[in-house]
């Protein structure tokens, strides 16, 4: 396993226990009051990206200024949609509709990083949008507020991963870093001065562990990303769904039906099938 498929392991293991905590809060505050928390707290992991010849100022000196603007929007989107999903869904529905992150993400790969990607691939990825659609059985089941936010966190997360990887070789850690956190402060700081709701004190524990853990899920992704293409990372993702699924029996007491465990089982698979070749080589995706 190489270096950068480890640090995804690891992203995404942090992810998954961040995620559990917004599950925690129960909806007891705004979304954008938990993505303002999210920033603040996520100062903490900063000495993990000073590097030598970077600073904090690095943070808004970007090389490509409407890219760095682009994925900060990106994240306040995906915040809030990733919030409302894990407060309306159970941890095993609302992360299979996340993962289509990995599926999106690995096709606009073809797009913007001009990665090769082979039919067999091509149809693993739209098995895998099959499997969405079996979790999500639109026409036999409503369709609510919990499920357009698992989609939309989804799309913005692979959207966002993209052009990470995009401007990684031209853009210092710290300042994709200020991307995915100053637009976001500023936009939910306006939002929370409007109505603040104060946490209690057990609260403001889960509330640190959340950003913290999504803050250096972020961190662990962004290196990853410099280290591996794209499409071979983004299947790494599959491992949130065993520890969310894990999470959510255990501490949530989540129940997951007939239909929707078919769905997950699709969606793995087809990630699986992008992510685990017979060869030591990657016979079907491959760098430009």
């Amino acid at each position: 396993m190489s270096k950068g498929i480890g640090l995804g392991f690891a992203a995404f293991l942090a992810y998954a226990i961040s995620d559990a905590c917004a599950k925690a809060m129960h909806g007891a505050l705004p979304p954008y009051e938990m993505g303002l928390f999210a920033a603040l707290f996520s100062t903490l992991v900063l000495p993990l990206l000073l590097r030598p010849g970077s600073s904090v100022i690095d943070m808004v000196k970007p090389q490509r200024p409407w890219l760095w603007v682009a994925r900060g929007v990106l994240t306040v989107f995906n915040i809030i949609a990733s919030v409302l999903a894990f407060t309306y869904l159970t941890m095993a529905e609302a992360f299979s509709l996340i993962f289509i992150m990995p599926l999106v993400t690995s096709a606009l790969s073809v797009v913007f990083l001009k990665e090769k990607v082979t039919p067999a691939a091509w149809i693993a990825i739209g098995v895998g949008f099959v499997g969405v659609l079996i979790v999500l059985r639109p026409g036999f089941r409503d369709i609510g507020i919990g499920q357009l936010a698992g989609l939309s966190c989804g799309i913005t997360g692979s959207i966002s991963s993209v052009l990470m990887r995009y401007v990684s070789h031209t853009e210092k850690p710290i300042t994709q870093f200020g991307a995915a956190q100053l637009l976001p402060f500023i936009v939910f700081g306006v939002l929370s001065a409007g109505h603040f709701v104060a946490p209690t004190p057990i609260q403001w524990l889960i509330i640190a562990g959340y950003a913290v853990l999504a803050a250096l899920g972020g961190v662990l992704l962004t290196y990853a990303g410099r280290l591996v293409a794209a499409s071979h990372l983004a299947p790494t993702q599959y491992s949130q769904m065993l520890w969310g699924t894990a999470l959510g029996a255990g501490f949530f007491g989540d129940r997951i039906d007939g239909l929707t465990f078919v769905g997950i089982a699709v969606i793995v698979g087809a990630g699986l099938w992008l992510f685990l070749p017979k060869r030591a080589s990657w016979p079907w995706i491959s760098a430009g």
